[in-house]
């Protein structure tokens, strides 16, 4: 249906052409009658007149259309092709039509090389250059080239051509394939820079950090320069134009196989060598070729450490053996100090008790030193051991780390792992002869030391020390601290009070030296004593020799106590009877006797 549509059409575009053509006739004849001679005109008028009439068509006339002729489809066809215009030539657009656009890579012929640079064709309508230094080798005429157009014109006109641009386009489509196919770059690390290294892929560079050199810590980065091998593509970034390479990717798929082939093989107590890869706080990670083993701090040495650093380094080949293993998760726990004896297994025959040692202090602590007797094996030396007579408060008052002490063995426990060490045992203890040295009631000569809110230490020699308690001052006069009547330095004579070597104690007194001035007074002797305060609750005396003396008002009516403020007067001495003699309080009682002579209660000067 849709042919015969087409066919219709085709027929009435065709009586269109031909009506369209008679048209343009009728104009010439009229042409050529018009340029007859004008004196022909007249006589052949109606000839002229006719012609025009015989040439228009009327198309109102309906016997225009209905005296059409009629064709059919193949006629139809059969006069198209009679009818259509003469082949086109086209063998002029066979040939490749170039794209040129700035910005593009194309492919180029060498033409021309002089000084400045290459001219290349690119079939623009001029030729391009590039610079000589863009060629690691030169062209040769006629050499076809891939250029990158930079610019149709600069500012001096010149049509501008990059042979290393192209090249960095091309290689970089080929690295964006290797990314995009999870392959492989072939590089050349030709310098170090912060972070990692630079590697040449031909045309393009690439960052290597520092980290994917290798599987392990790299501290020499400077002999991986000029190295050349494969390198993974870990990141493409197109918009910045970088890329990021790894060379310890691909050491650890190396590795994969290794690592199964290892545990495959692998036994508790082989020995085996590596390379210390990284070195931690708590130990170091040791490459044994395909595998990383931890070497715990606790198992490089049976000594004390405080850091791996102590014993190992970075990259040193040492030799491990396998202490435990997981083939599951990947896991070797390696050691060192078991390629050696435990120390303690022959410990006894050298460390007995009460033999001599001599070691290194390593640790100093609140409570005492630890002192290195050899590797692996260390003593303690507590504080209370270090002098038989000095108060020790802290050991780094006297040692420091690193110094060399003597000491002697106290005891052994072999299986907590612990020696007990002493310095003072190397020194006779001046206590086991202190009581024939110091018997009790002699009296020896010191100096004041320290004080303490209950007395006063006095040293006897050097490394004995007497306590001076503040009871022990004075018979007649409450002390309440040592410094009332001592001083730091004094050189005081002391009596010895009580002395005991299995205590390791020694009492000494000042107040000792001298009777007790209270024992020189009884009740109902007659005593002269001076006022020295009037207080409320009685009337203090002192008599000569500084014992204190009372009137008590307990039990005196008012009246009677006026009278007895009244009759004794400050910085007066008076003679007065003792009532009771008080030793605990070193104090005597003087009786009140308010009705008293006039003689007895007037002031001795007075008298």
């Amino acid at each position: 249906m849709n042919q015969e549509n087409n066919n219709e059409n085709n027929l009435e575009q065709s009586m269109d052409k031909k009506i369209e053509s008679s048209v343009e006739e009728a104009p010439v004849e009229e042409t050529s009658v018009e340029q007859a001679p004008l004196e022909e005109t007249s006589v052949d008028q109606a000839s002229v007149e006719e012609t025009p009439m015989s040439t228009t068509v009327n198309y109102l006339d309906n016997s225009v259309i209905f005296d059409m002729k009629t064709i059919d489809i193949k006629e139809l066809n059969e006069n198209m092709a009679s009818e259509s215009e003469p082949a086109i030539d086209t063998s002029m657009y066979d040939q490749n039509i170039i794209d040129i656009k700035q910005n593009r890579i194309v492919n180029g012929r060498v033409v021309d090389i002089t000084d400045k640079g290459i001219f290349v064709d690119i079939g623009f309508k001029s030729e391009g250059m590039v610079m000589k230094d863009e060629f690691a080798e030169i062209p040769d005429i006629n050499d076809e080239i891939k250029v990158f157009i930079k610019s149709f014109e600069d500012s001096k006109g010149n049509f501008v051509l990059s042979k290393q641009k192209a090249d960095f386009e091309v290689k970089w489509q080929e690295l964006r394939d290797t990314f995009d196919d999870d392959g492989l770059v072939q590089g050349k690390i030709i310098k170090r820079i912060k972070g990692g290294m630079i590697v040449e892929l031909g045309g393009v560079q690439g960052f290597l950090p520092g980290s994917q050199i290798e599987v392990y810590t790299v501290s020499d980065f400077d002999k991986y320069i000029d190295l050349e091998c494969d390198f993974k593509i870990v990141k493409f970034n197109e918009i910045r134009r970088n890329i990021v390479l790894s060379r310890k990717e691909l050491l650890n798929d190396e590795m994969k196989e290794k690592r199964q082939e290892i545990l495959a093989q692998m036994e508790v107590g082989m020995i085996l060598e590596g390379i210390v890869k990284n070195v931690t706080e708590f130990g170091a990670f040791v490459d044994l070729g395909g595998i990383d083993g931890l070497l715990h701090i606790t198992d490089i040495t049976w000594g004390r450490i405080n850091h791996p650093s102590e014993k190992i380094t970075l990259g040193e080949k040492i030799k491990v053996k396998v202490i435990d293993f997981d083939v599951k998760n990947i896991k070797i726990s390696l050691g060192m100090k078991q390629l050696e004896e435990n120390p303690w297994s022959s410990i006894e025959s050298k460390y007995s008790e009460g033999t001599k040692v001599k070691g290194k202090v390593v640790n100093l602590m609140n409570y005492g030193l630890f002192l290195e007797l050899e590797e692996g094996i260390e003593g303690l030396i507590h504080i209370s051991e270090m002098s038989w007579t000095k108060h020790i408060k802290h050991p780094k008052d006297i040692y420091q780390i690193n110094d060399e002490v003597e000491a002697v063995v106290i005891s052994l426990d072999i299986a907590e792992k612990k020696i007990a060490l002493g310095i003072k045992q190397l020194l006779k203890d001046p206590w086991e002869s202190i009581e024939n040295k110091y018997p009790t009631d002699t009296n020896h000569k010191g100096i004041v030391k320290h004080f303490t809110q209950y007395g006063a230490f006095v040293e006897l020699e050097e490394g004995v020390d007497g306590l001076l308690h503040i009871s022990d001052m004075s018979w007649t006069t409450v002390v309440k601290h040592p410094s009332e009547l001592l001083s730091l330095n004094d050189q005081i004579e002391v009596k010895i009070l009580e002395v005991s070597s299995e205590e390791r104690k020694l009492g000494v007194g000042l107040k000792q030296l001298q009777e007790d001035p209270l024992n020189t007074y009884k009740s109902g002797d007659s005593v002269k004593a001076s006022v020295v305060k009037i207080l409320d609750k009685g009337i203090i005396f002192s008599t000569a020799d500084s014992i204190e003396g009372i009137i008590p008002f307990k039990d005196l009516s008012d009246s009677e106590i006026d009278s007895l403020k009244n009759q004794y007067l400050l910085d007066s001495e008076y003679s007065l009877k003792v009532s009771e003699v008080n030793n605990s309080m070193k104090k005597i009682f003087f009786t009140a006797d308010v009705n008293t002579d006039k003689e007895d209660s007037t002031p001795s000067d007075k008298e």
